[in-house]
């Protein structure tokens, strides 16, 4: 009997011991979901590319690292990206540019975002992105949709530099350049044949009327 109210005994510990365990799981992931929604919001930017853009790249607003992006979807016609901005109290103008850059050595992908103006508001007006009330024309609210653009980007500079030197490969442009300089130095001579001519006629003038 000893034993078998002692087996009793050690499975209920194992099953109280089991259900606390789950209800701090449960309490434990309802606090940080709280505090995720609470502090932070997200945002949703379409680019023609990806342009390096993937999870985990930096966004900076004026500077500052302020998120990163989440996930990244191609789409039909377009690729959309999904930001994450830390804090609520981290509140983005409407009219703002939204760039991809490359940066570094290694040329990483970062989503600059450069406000185009400055909001003007009450004193009394509390901007939350998070609020039902969230004025969608002054600031961007939680899951709004913008376009972005392409900015800086090395692998642009890089093909312009290889088209540059393509064309001063081609035989045609060396012609052409000869073409341009051998004309260039007829409209010179010409020009000055020209003023030395004036520079004549006024000195032959000038004699003239002092005698």
């Amino acid at each position: 009997m000893k034993n078998i109210s002692s087996d009793i005994r050690t499975d209920l510990q194992k099953i109280i011991f089991l259900c606390l365990m789950i209800l701090f799981i449960i309490a434990s992931w309802f606090t940080i979901n709280k505090t995720f929604v609470n502090t932070g919001y997200s945002v949703f930017v379409e680019f023609d590319s990806a342009y390096g853009i993937k999870p985990g790249t930096p966004v900076r607003l004026r500077g500052l690292n302020i998120g990163s992006v989440v996930d990244i979807s191609s789409e039909l016609n377009s690729v959309l990206a999904i930001i994450n901005i830390h804090s609520r109290r981290l509140v983005i103008p409407k009219n703002s540019l939204i760039e991809s850059n490359q940066t570094g050595l290694l040329n990483d992908a970062v989503l600059d975002i450069l406000p185009l103006e400055e909001v003007q508001i009450s004193s009394n007006v509390i901007l939350n992105p998070l609020s039902d009330s969230c004025s969608d024309d002054k600031i961007l609210c939680h899951l709004s949709y913008v376009q972005g653009d392409r900015g800086l980007n090395y692998d642009d500079l890089v093909r312009a530099t290889t088209r540059i030197s393509q064309r001063f490969d081609d035989p045609r442009f060396f012609n052409l350049f000869y073409m341009f300089l051998h004309n260039s130095v007829e409209v010179t001579d010409q020009v000055i044949n020209i003023f030395t001519d004036l520079s004549d006629l006024l000195e032959f003038s000038s004699r003239k009327y002092s005698n």
